[in-house]
Order: C-alpha cells, then sequence, then structure tokens
C-alpha cells in the first residue's frame, strides 16, 4: 500500500533527524566532561580525517576531567591539534602518550551562548522533520493525482503524517529542553 510505505518512510527519516540532533547534542559541552564530546572529532591521521574513538580511548575519571589515550604514540600530536581546532575552548594537556582534558566551570555569558546554540540545532531539526513532511505530502499528492489513491486516502495520510511530524517536533522540543537545563544547571 503506497500510503503505509509513504508513511513508515517519513517516521524513518524523521526518527534519523531525532538521533542526528540527540548526537549533535551530545558534543555540546555542558557543566561535565562526557566522551560524546570528543569521540567524533574528526582527527588528521596519516592523511585521513578519522573519528577520535577509532584511535583511542577515553575515560572520564572526575565529573570535570577527560582522560584520551591514544593506541598509537604518533596519534598523539594530531589528537591535540584537532582539540585545539575544535569548539570545544579546551586546550589540551599531554603528559607522555595520555592527553588530558580539564573542563572549566562555564561562566553564566558562555552558558547562555551554548543554550543559543542548541536553540539553533533544534530549530534546524525541526525544519529537516518539517521538510521531510513536505516532501511525503507532496508524495501522496502526486499519487493521488496518478490516481494511485484516491482523494479521501490522501486526506487521511496527509492527517496521520501531520500527527507524525508533531511527535517528532514535540520530542525534538523536550531534547533542546533537557539540554539546555543541563547547560544552565551550575
Amino acid at each position: 500500500m503506497i500510503v503505509d510505505d509513504v508513511l513508515a518512510d517519513a517516521r524513518d527519516r524523521m526518527h534519523k533527524a531525532v538521533d542526528a540532533l540527540r548526537r549533535d547534542l551530545t558534543g555540546i559541552r555542558g557543566g561535565r566532561a562526557s566522551p560524546g564530546l570528543v569521540e567524533h572529532l574528526k582527527v588528521e591521521y596519516y592523511g585521513q580525517p578519522t573519528p577520535l574513538n577509532q584511535l583511542a580511548s577515553i575515560h572520564v575519571p572526575e565529573a570535570r576531567m577527560m582522560t584520551i589515550q591514544p593506541w598509537d604514540r604518533n596519534a598523539v600530536g594530531p589528537i591535540q591539534k584537532a582539540i585545539q581546532q575544535s569548539d570545544l575552548g579546551i586546550n589540551p594537556s599531554v603528559d607522555g602518550t595520555t592527553i588530558r582534558l580539564v573542563f572549566p566551570q562555564l561562566t553564566e555569558q558562555r552558558r547562555r551562548e551554548l543554550v543559543k546554540l542548541v536553540e539553533k540545532r533544534v530549530e534546524e531539526a525541526r525544519v529537516a522533520v518539517r521538510n521531510i513532511r513536505r516532501d511525503e505530502v507532496e508524495r501522496f499528492r502526486k499519487a493521488e493525482r496518478n490516481k494511485e489513491i484516491s482523494t479521501d486516502e490522501a486526506a487521511r495520510a496527509q492527517d496521520e503524517l501531520q500527527k507524525t511530524t508533531d511527535r517528532f517536533i514535540a520530542d525534538i522540543d523536550k531534547l533542546g529542553k533537557e539540554k539546555e537545563a543541563e547547560l544552565m544547571e551550575v
């Protein structure tokens, strides 16, 4: 059935948009250290951009400290450089083969900047979900024009699609509120 396929496709794509936002928000530094802040950081390793989690083990021994233990000694310099060039705002210290990241307490101004960044990312995710809805509505209209589905089926399908969209938008808003609360927590 065309309607079921289109709705399943829309749900799948919207779910991916929410997951992408979740990963994106994990990379925004809150009040404490988290491996998610650096694990997907791209490190120039032998000429190839490689995710940090494929080059080293990442540990959080304390709430405000993270240690990175590269598996290859030659990766220490490129990892340090990638962290310095990232938007984390942290200067790594190297102790032999261990890289230490100490996360200072966030200032009120930095918290507000990060909340604005979260709001921007949340809005981008909302737009992505709405674009998916728009694409799928167009598929329904095309199927209706081609007499593959009736006008009533198209209307019901669009209503169902709108309900699905509303659920995903609510999930996105919830993720945003949770991250904002985490950022503003002192």
